[in-house]
């Protein structure tokens, strides 16, 4: 529930060392490279990255397209396969030496570029092939050669085709002509293979044909139409035969996949310690170098340096007060999982509280709230768990929101078994109001019972807002602060918690609306009084006015939580009236319409799930970004990222 404290190492070294050192840095992964200061006598480290970002860029090229063959190969094919997974465990020895892998993975990148370059040529000449071979077969049944369809000396010769509706018109203007004739040879579905025939003294002849849209045969004068069809169908074939050739061996090289991986993610970081080279300076024969790391990891970074090389001067010291280091968070991996829904909103920076754990537990009781069954709470907690276990080696994304639901799945189950609902069936007579029939009266008007207990939740949420300000300021030595700005307000929120409660008419308790409205006035009245107390004349008071005028938005924030209600309530109807038809659909005995309650129970409910966590995962997150992190938060953090920690493929152990 904090974040790392920060520290700064400065280091001076030859030049030589430059990368023994930053190899050593890496291997601690607890160091993140800063901008060297400008110091004197010293200039920025120049380094050409264009090749080694050219070789990376074409690894990566090949490796994506080699990748997508095996993907595909294996799906088309049901196969299972482990070949493809990323995060798989190198060992740091095996990192290190991917060095000397080199002229394999370049012959490797060559070959796979060569066989793909060879199949883009091959569909494209295949895909032109089958277009002639579409022309010519038309011509298969012709035995001749084409060039016995040549012109004479006294007739013009014509072997072609036309579209099929003309062949009419062409037969009709051929008889009206005393020195023409046409023959049909052939026709299929489009065209009509015809040989037109005409003495040169015949006046147009050739208008006739172009009026009918006459193309002229394409073949070459000595083949025959079935020599150029059998010609076409024998190349098709033989690219088809490559083509499967081709596809074998590509398939074949996912064995050298993990190699590749490997060596991507090792010229990466290569890469990295060149572009790193503007963040240094150096001399003649040194170099300089600033970075960050976590207080506890000084001693492994000691240790590390004088392992390298005696040829070393480095120092730690503390950030100064204008720097704003890295965040680094330090949470037990509960709490990981809901830190991706703070980075959404901006990361904690260094300086602050890290809310994350609070957070976590009242985003888990919202989720839940709003879920509010025990079958979804189940389904949550089965689902979420299980895709958090099958991708536990790595820290995905997927993991973390799944980890996520998997604990809202709890507090699901909590809420259900306080609502007795069960896919929106009421299984028990439950310790909670029904969401949609229960009113309680406030002040002699019918409230529902369930926004009531949501607008609580909110001032409860609120109070831990102001609880994290003050602990906020505690930390940093602001103590009355923390108590005129933090913990006054939350006795305010207090007071207003009880005094809801105390209005409530169901709750007979009317002396808690007295209570409370005696700490929630006489706490005002503090944080009006003390809210310009930095400020001069004019100022003490129109920051008093502000703190008076903020009860507004206060009032707005508890507010906010009626949506709280509104999913929840939505949901539980949409649940009730899925299991309510799907039930008397079987209690009906009727076959049909027991298949049909089991195929509405499986889509109707799975629905309603989808949509209900994705409304509860964006309105829960709106709630602590705008309610809960407003009262405290200040963020503009940037994540801390140690050196070599970049890797796309692989986990170095």
């Amino acid at each position: 529930m904090a974040v790392a404290e920060m520290k700064k190492l400065n280091l001076a070294a030859m030049s030589y060392d430059r990368d023994k050192i930053l190899n050593a840095l890496q291997r601690t992964g607890a160091t993140e490279i800063k901008t060297h200061y400008e110091a004197e006598n010293t200039a920025v480290l120049c380094e050409d990255v264009e090749e080694l970002s050219a070789a990376v860029n074409r690894l990566d090229g090949a490796l994506g397209l080699l990748c997508a063959e095996v993907d595909a190969y294996n799906k088309e094919n049901k196969i299972k396969s482990d070949d493809l997974k990323d995060g798989f465990a190198v060992s740091y020895r095996e990192f290190t030496g991917a060095g000397a892998l080199g002229d394999e993975c370049d012959g490797l990148v060559a070959k796979i570029n060569a066989l793909f370059d060879e199949r883009r040529e091959l569909t494209a000449r295949k895909t032109k092939t089958e277009r002639t071979a579409q022309t010519a077969e038309i011509y298969s049944d012709i035995k001749e050669k084409f060039g016995e369809f040549s012109s004479t000396a006294h007739a013009k010769i014509r072997l072609g085709t036309i579209p099929l509706p003309e062949k009419d018109n062409l037969l009709k203007a051929v008889q009206e002509k005393q020195l023409c004739h046409c023959e049909v040879l052939a026709a299929d579905a489009d065209s009509a293979l015809i040989v037109f025939t005409a003495h040169k003294s015949e006046e147009g002849a050739e208008e006739i044909l172009a009026a009918c849209s006459f193309s002229v045969c394409p073949f070459s004068y000595d083949k025959s139409g079935l020599e150029v069809n059998a010609e076409l169908k024998s190349e098709i074939e033989q690219i088809n035969a490559r083509l499967d050739v081709i596809s074998k061996e590509i398939y074949g090289l996912k064995k050298h996949i993990r190699t590749l991986k490997i060596y991507s993610d090792y010229l990466g970081f290569e890469l990295e310690k060149l572009n790193l080279s503007e963040k240094m300076r150096a001399t003649a024969k040194t170099f300089l170098l600033e970075a960050y790391m976590p207080k506890e990891a000084e001693e492994i970074i000691k240790l590390a340096l004088e392992e390298t090389t005696s040829a070393v001067y480095y120092e730690f010291g503390e950030p100064s007060e204008d720097e704003m280091p890295p965040t680094l968070y330090k949470n037990n991996e509960v709490v990981k999982n809901f830190e991706a829904i703070t980075n959404m909103y901006s990361p904690v920076n260094s300086r602050e509280f890290d809310p994350n754990t609070v957070m976590a537990f009242f985003y888990s009781v919202f989720l839940g709230f709003i879920m509010g069954d025990i079958g979804y709470g189940l389904l949550m907690l089965i689902g979420g768990g299980a895709i958090y276990l099958k991708t536990r080696a790595s820290d995905s994304g997927i993991k973390r929101l799944s980890g996520v639901f998997a604990i809202g799945g709890i507090c699901a189950i909590l809420w259900g078994l306080l609502f007795a609902s069960f896919f929106g069936i009421e299984i028990f007579t439950p310790a909670m109001p029904n969401p949609q029939n229960d009113r309680w009266s406030v002040m002699g008007i019918k409230v529902p019972s369930v926004l009531l207990i949501s607008l609580e939740i909110g001032v409860v949420h609120l109070m831990a807002g102001y609880i994290c300000r003050a602990v906020q300021c505690f930390r940093r030595g602001q103590f009355w602060d923390g108590m005129l700005d933090g913990f006054v307000w939350a006795v305010f929120s207090i007071g207003v918690g009880l005094a809801i409660v105390g209005l409530i008419d169901e709750a007979s308790a009317g002396i808690l609306a007295i209570v409370g409205g005696v700490l929630a006035g006489v706490s005002l009245l503090i944080a009006v009084l003390t809210a310009g107390r930095k400020e001069k004349l004019l100022g003490k008071f129109t920051k008093g006015f502000g703190a008076a005028y903020g009860i507004i938005n206060y009032v707005s924030d508890i507010l906010s939580y009626a949506r709280l209600y509104g999913l929840m309530l939505s949901g539980a109807v949409i649940a009730q009236i899925i299991s309510g038809y799907s039930v008397d659909f079987i209690l009906s005995g009727n076959v049909g319409l027991i298949i049909l309650a089991i195929a509405l129970l499986l889509v109707g409910h799975a629905f309603n799930l989808a949509i209900g966590l994705l409304g509860a995962y964006i309105h829960d997150a709106r709630l602590q970004y705008v309610e809960f992190y407003g009262r405290f938060f200040e963020g503009e953090g940037e994540l801390f990222a140690p050196l070599g920690s970049n890797r796309k493929y692989i986990k170095v152990i």
